[in-house]
């Protein structure tokens, strides 16, 4: 069973980045969309960006012209988010999820925190 396996989460102060990655297990082919979600305690995961097969992005409101999703096709890399100009407010586990066509895989998620 492939899995999505994400790093990069860590802690730093408000005004910081962060990358995060996105990596399989095994090869996942046919991939439709790729996203980052992120859940914050007390609240419902979110959609944080997307990318389509064709790179069509999209952002929450809140994070957009600071976090930017990219794919990679190199080896088992799946992607990254880029996250700029981090705010306490981005504090949450953050998941990286592929969609094919029939499945979808999902990672155990990453810690960021941001510290004011």
């Amino acid at each position: 069973q492939v899995q999505l396996v994400e790093s990069g989460g860590g802690l730093v102060q408000a005004g910081g980045s962060l990358r995060l990655s996105c990596t399989a297990t095994g090869r996942i082919s046919n991939i439709l969309i790729m996203a980052w979600y992120r859940q914050a305690p007390g609240k419902q995961r979110e959609l944080v960006a997307s990318i389509s097969s064709s790179s069509r992005t999209n952002y929450a409101d809140s994070v957009k012209g600071r976090f930017t999703i990219s794919r990679d096709n190199a080896k088992n890399t799946l992607g990254y988010l880029q996250m700029n100009d981090l705010k306490p407010e981005d504090t949450a586990v953050y998941y990286c999820t592929v969609a094919t066509i029939p499945d979808r895989y999902w990672g155990q998620g990453t810690q960021v925190t941001v510290s004011s």
